[in-house]
């Protein structure tokens, strides 16, 4: 009887352990957007190694007119890892152990969550490490936070794309908050209010070979931008018309938005004759299929806010658009 009874403890202890690592994998994280959970104890915080942490990951944020960084960063020691912070969507562990990793997971502690885990012998093996990752870290943690915004828009109500369709033959997920204040023959723009502000989403489409791929690429889309806000984006003043800010040097980068070639220009506009400006974010999408390019730009206004965040929502936005096939 006692044989039988330790062999079914056993069972069900190890049944249990699973069970309860299964919860543990499932369970929801919350934490805020561009939120990130540093696990490492305060003397590596404090030295080196802290200085690389906040240097890589809380660097400010291209294209905006304030300094604010790439990610929130949040420390705490390495015993509250089992503890309550296993919940946060974005987890860095550092560790100076015996042992030598770096490895990335999904959803180890909960879901949906990214946990990057550095270790090394010295110090200096572990800033080797980060600095050898640190691009791949903040891609890996900013594609899984904009999927995060994707699904919370799905799962919200999605305002209805039939015009978008009808113009431009995409498919895009827009909040229902969104309210559409213009459309002309190629053009449609999406506005949001916002506390002392608004942001707004843009769509328009050139002729295929209006943009090229070389040096003059970010001259001619800024060329573009600001024909439009001459012939659409106009302030409230006579004469008022968003053009794009001459004294930033936009960023201009190459991406992919639905496997399609893309060119990413990030800056500021202001409303000329008028004191109203911000940042922009403007995807200029190469579609061959349709002999265009379809831009979509964000902007917002928003000059008592932090505006991180704000673009980050445009961004995800925009990057849930899909093509769809000819008629």
């Amino acid at each position: 009887m006692n044989k039988a009874l330790f062999l079914f403890s056993i069972v069900v202890i190890f049944l249990t352990s699973c069970d309860s690592k299964e919860v543990k994998n499932t369970s929801e994280t919350s934490r805020k957007t561009n939120e990130v959970a540093v696990i490492i104890d305060d003397q590596l915080w404090n030295g080196e190694i802290g200085d690389s942490v906040r240097n890589k990951f809380a660097s400010p944020v291209v294209g905006l007119p304030q300094e604010e960084p790439i990610f929130t960063l949040n420390q705490y020691p390495v015993k509250l890892l089992e503890g309550f912070m296993s919940n946060s969507r974005n987890i860095i562990v550092v560790k100076k152990e015996a042992k030598s990793q770096f490895r990335i997971e999904n959803n180890e502690y909960a879901n949906p969550q990214v946990v990057v885990h550095v270790s090394g012998k010295t110090v200096q093996e572990i800033l080797d490490t980060i600095q050898a990752n640190d691009s791949l870290i903040i891609s890996r943690i900013k594609t899984s936070e904009i999927k995060v915004f994707q699904d919370r828009i799905k799962k919200d109500s999605v305002l209805d794309f039939k015009k978008v369709a009808e113009k431009f033959n995409i498919k895009i997920n827009i909040p229902s908050k969104y309210r559409m204040v213009m459309h002309g023959k190629r053009f449609i723009w999406f506005k949001k209010d916002i506390t002392s502000g608004n942001m707004s989403l843009v769509f328009y489409q050139v002729p295929l070979n209006s943009i090229k791929d070389n040096s003059k690429a970010v001259n001619r889309i800024i060329q573009i931008r600001d024909s439009i806000g001459r012939i659409y984006i106009h302030g409230a003043v006579p004469k008022t018309r968003m053009i794009t800010e001459p004294a930033f040097s936009p960023y201009f980068s190459k991406t992919k938005i639905f496997n399609k070639e893309t060119f990413e220009t990030k800056g500021n506009w202001e409303l000329l004759h008028e004191s109203m400006n911000g940042p922009f974010i403007n995807y200029a999408i190469i579609d061959k299929t349709n002999n265009r390019i379809l831009i979509i730009e964000g902007f917002c206004y928003a000059p008592s806010k932090q505006k991180r965040d704000l673009m980050f929502e445009l961004e995800s936005i925009i990057k849930s658009v899909q093509f769809l096939k000819k008629k």
